[in-house]
């Protein structure tokens, strides 16, 4: 049986951003010292400056947690989700090739670098599934605070690590009962992980292969 995530153009098309994803670079980061980069991941106000100055990087999920979002959306017959983070549009890709297998839905995804929207319209127009996915550029805490499907049957977080849990407070209540959070470098978010592992959250939620959050609404 043949589905969208294996059939062309969609495999050369994500080996090839993969590759392009593992060989870039970034002199800003290169020039950050650990502390400073610590100190502006955890911040909720310099997550702007910082996310601005690592522009050149694609800071994509891995290619097995790319699978499992697919895996995950076509597994709970997702229609609608919402994603917190395009970057050049690789984990994109992936859900929205979950929705087209699902019989269609409606990805709306958010990115403030205006060149990663342009790019990762690009690759979504290229792997033929930009007509399932709105992008809506800028700052998540606005672009995603109104205008949402209801109910919504997965979100995926992969963008400012401080934002995990605002950008979880503006969908929460949206949430369908038995909806997924994914939630990529979730160590990376202590506020987020202590507020979907506390017993009374209405969240069921366990790390995945090391560096992933998955919870699973029960309230």
């Amino acid at each position: 049986m043949t589905n969208t995530l294996t059939t062309a153009p969609l495999p050369a098309l994500l080996e090839r951003l993969f590759a392009q994803a593992a060989s870039a670079t970034s002199p800003a980061l290169a020039a950050m010292s650990q502390e400073e980069r610590a100190r502006l991941m955890l911040s909720k106000t310099g997550y702007v400056e910082f996310y601005s100055r690592l522009k050149e990087l694609w800071l994509p999920v891995s290619r097995d947690t790319g699978t499992l979002l697919y895996m995950l959306a076509r597994s709970t017959r997702a229609s609608s989700i919402v994603e917190f983070g395009t970057s050049f549009g690789i984990s994109t890709l992936h859900l929205a090739a979950a929705l087209r297998d699902n019989g269609g839905g409606r990805l709306i995804t958010s990115e403030f670098e205006p060149s990663k929207v342009a790019k990762a319209r690009e690759h979504l127009t290229e792997g033929g599934l930009i007509d399932l996915v709105e992008i809506r550029e800028g700052d998540a805490l606005r672009t995603l605070a109104a205008g949402l499907p209801d109910p919504v049957d997965l979100l995926l977080l992969d963008g400012a690590k401080a934002l995990y849990r605002d950008v979880l407070a503006l969908l929460e209540g949206r949430l369908r009962p038995g909806a997924l959070i994914i939630a990529d470098n979730a160590d990376d978010s202590p506020e987020y992980l202590a507020y979907v592992r506390a017993p009374a959250s209405g969240f069921l939620s366990v790390p995945f292969a090391g560096d992933v959050e998955v919870s699973l609404k029960v309230g």
